[in-house]
């Protein structure tokens, strides 16, 4: 064991922290050039770089190797002395390999600015940690010689850390040790537990020191020269792992994503641009797929929040069904696992309350955060009866159901002892926990409840979206008691989702607006600022259909929809600020919930608005991805959308946007219980005069559609059908 073999030899040689900074955590606060960055992931690693390839200026925030919340790679350049290299490309393949093709200026001849003459590919892909080959050719007429450098470090900053929290201790660090044809790094973290990162190189290099490398070559014309660089995180008593040959893990992605794009449905049309953004959405939900105690979830999103979450695992999970429907059951059993059994202040635990999030690095370990895991979210527990019941209109699984009913019954349970603290029948939260979120609904950053005028509101708050949530569960669990014959209670329920509605209709409705308040607070307060929360409702089903159409033409103005998709609060109020976080930018998800809730009420036109905002907006970004959010400011001709400078990418939702609302748009509507698929007018839009969906699973069948539109009417054709029974009705509204 590497722990083992080293122990006594780091006794000795424990580093200051004056020694350190000199060399390892010279910043955790700078930024990187977010739009370059290359980011790849396989199960809870991650890498994320710059276009080069390279982590610099070393401990920069959103850069670096991390491993289960933990940073073991905080510097990684690659470099020849004295030339600058010039990117020819970079791209990301599966999301998991890297490649980078460079030249450097004057290598070659002694005239600086002649002919580049020697190509650099940088290939990196991760499996036990990072392995990346370096492959060099000359193409100059003559022999060439030139020194080649790598500068590495390890900080084994938290993830924590990394995104600006402050700690008052850290652990201790140890000199790096010299390795055959290495180095090692290694900490020992306050939680007790060792960190290390191992750096090695094949061929050896010419001169290998404490935090460099370098190689003096000589590459005759015409020929190539490969480099092989290995970084393997170490965990306790967890071996490196030797051997690993590039090839071969390139092989085994390949396979690893053919596979599941072979059990995904196949959706494409006659627009390869959307061919291309649903297949790069596909790839992301593989990517981001994590493997914890033996349980497998998607999480939320690279680089923040890549660990299981409630909310955003859920609502991926609810898009995903018509594409990956092994997502949602995943996702259900993964959550079931870790519902709340207790009371726990510090975490924010209580019996059926559903995770928010959960953290497997040293702050997690030392209690110094509450994320072991954390359970403060308000709507997770709703939302979790949501995705059952709709897992159980694509999939008919009783015995999923049966499974999963008494989790579903333990969360109703939730909402109606622990949810609603004052008994008024809202959903309300205020913050229990130091360590814990303020404001615990899908806008968590602490002023995103804030009154017109620029006041916070105070708790306990009452989101106006989480009620429809709670209608909807309420509804959705009804109904599951109806096909289980267990009528009385689900008439209990159904009357109590019945009452709620008109109680959020009641209560939040603002007719001086046309629309609905964004929360109530502490003292029952209607928040009427104009947000894009009440749009929430329309998924919900919840508003009248004159409110709805209310509603719509608020969304749709131009203070709220900024011609890139509808902000999460409208221009033109006091806190408007469109670089903010949640005060005025534009979320992919939010706007496909909204998209879906207008179709459910027929408004197909105002959900296609949205779809080609967004549609629009993807063709800027990198990779056709939506990424988390973009920037609110209003769209112009031949203008772009405005990237927010920390949004992760990929993320889970908003990878997941497109099936939502092309989901709504199609309106597709599976009964697997009484094998049955109802498409309710379908609508394509305008831009696109064919799509295709196959080998969609609805119950055990597999079904081919395709969908047409002529005229301004779409039309829908069964063009296979597999694996079992099922019945499709189109009907036209």
């Amino acid at each position: 064991m590497i722990r083992n073999a080293l122990s006594r030899r780091l006794q000795d040689d424990m580093i200051s922290e004056t020694e350190l900074l000199g060399y390892e955590v010279r910043s955790l606060t700078s930024q990187s050039r977010g739009p370059d960055r290359l980011s790849i992931k396989s199960d809870d690693m991650f890498l994320i770089t710059d276009e080069v390839g390279n982590i610099t200026p070393p401990g920069t925030s959103d850069l670096g190797l991390v491993w289960r919340d933990t940073r073991y790679l905080s510097e990684y350049e690659l470099g020849v002395p004295g030339r600058i290299p010039t990117v020819l490309s970079s791209r990301v393949r599966n999301n998991s390999l890297s490649v980078v093709d460079l030249t450097f200026t004057g290598i070659g001849n002694e005239h600086e600015f002649e002919t580049h003459y020697v190509h650099m590919r940088r290939e990196q892909i991760l499996e036990g940690g990072l392995i990346e080959r370096i492959s060099i050719t000359n193409f100059y007429l003559e022999p060439v010689r030139f020194s080649l450098q790598l500068r590495y470090a390890a900080d084994f900053a938290d993830l924590f850390e990394m995104r600006g929290m402050g700690r008052g201790e850290r652990g201790g660090y140890y000199r790096p040790v010299r390795l055959e044809n290495g180095c090692l790094f290694s900490y020992e973290g306050r939680d007790g537990l060792s960190r290390q990162t191992a750096v090695r190189f094949d061929p050896a290099p010419t001169s290998l020191h404490e935090c460099h490398a370098v190689y003096h070559l000589e590459i005759a014309p015409s020929e190539k020269v490969e480099l092989l660089v290995h970084v393997t995180p170490v965990f306790e008593e967890e071996t490196l792992a030797d051997g690993r040959d590039f090839g071969e893990a390139v092989s085994r992605m390949n396979a690893r994503y053919d596979e599941w794009c072979r059990q995904s449905t196949q959706i494409a049309g006659d627009d390869e641009f959307l061919n291309a953004a649903l297949h790069q959405n596909v790839v992301d939900f593989r990517s981001l797929l994590v493997e914890v105690e033996g349980k497998q979830v998607v999480t939320a999103g690279i680089p923040w929040y890549s660990v299981p979450f409630g909310r955003d695992s859920i609502i991926a999970a609810l898009q995903t069904l018509s594409v990956q429907p092994e997502i949602a059951v995943e996702t259900l059993r993964f959550l079931a696992a870790y519902q709340g059994g207790k009371e726990d202040g510090w975490t924010e635990e209580e019996p059926g309350k559903i995770m928010h999030e959960m953290r497997f690095g040293e702050m997690a370990k030392c209690g110094e955060i509450p994320h072991t895991p954390y359970y403060g979210t308000i709507d997770a527990t709703p939302l979790f009866i949501v995705l059952l019941h709709e897992t159980f209109n694509w999939l008919g699984d009783m015995a999923l159901l049966e499974e999963m009913l008494p989790h579903a019954e333990a969360a109703m349970a939730w909402i109606d002892d622990y949810g609603d603290t004052d008994e008024d029948g809202f959903l309300e939260y205020e913050r229990r926990s130091e360590g814990g979120l303020v404001n615990q609904g899908w806008k968590d950053s602490y002023d995103s409840v804030i009154f017109p005028d620029g006041r916070l509101a105070q708790g306990p708050i009452a989101l106006v979206e989480v009620q429809g949530y709670v209608y909807d569960a309420k509804f959705r669990l009804a109904d599951i008691y109806y096909r289980l014959g267990r009528r009385d209670e689900a008439n209990r329920l159904m009357q109590e989702a019945q009452w709620l509605r008109s109680r959020i209709d009641a209560a939040f409705w603002v007719e001086e607006t046309g629309f609905y308040a964004l929360a109530l607070d502490g003292e029952k307060r209607p928040v009427p600022t104009i947000t894009s929360n009440p749009g929430h409702l329309l998924w919900s089903r919840v508003p009248s259909r004159a409110m709805a159409r209310r509603m719509r033409d608020v969304l749709m103005r131009d203070d709220v929809f900024s011609g890139w998709g509808i902000r999460t609060l409208a221009k033109g109020q006091r806190p408007y600020n469109p670089i903010s976080y949640h005060n005025g930018t534009v979320w992919p998800h939010d706007n496909a919930l909204i998209a879906q809730g207008l179709c459910y009420y027929g408004f197909k036109d105002g959900a296609e608005r949205v779809f080609n905002a967004l549609f629009d907006a993807g063709t800027s970004f990198r990779g056709r991805r939506l990424p988390e959010l973009f920037c609110g400011m209003q769209r112009r001709p031949d203008d772009h959308p405005v990237l927010y400078p920390v949004a992760c990418d990929p993320q889970a939702w908003a990878s997941g946007a497109y099936f939502q609302m092309l989901h709504g748009l199609l309106g597709l509507q599976p009964d697997a219980n009484r094998n049955e698929l109802r498409i309710n007018d379908p609508h394509l839009p305008k831009r696109v005069q064919s799509l295709d969906y196959l080998g969609m699973r609805v119950g055990g069948a597999r079904i081919g559609l395709r969908f047409s539109r002529h005229e301004g009417r779409t039309s829908a054709h069964l063009l296979n059908l597999e694996n079992g029974p099922l019945k499709v009705n189109l009907t036209f509204g």
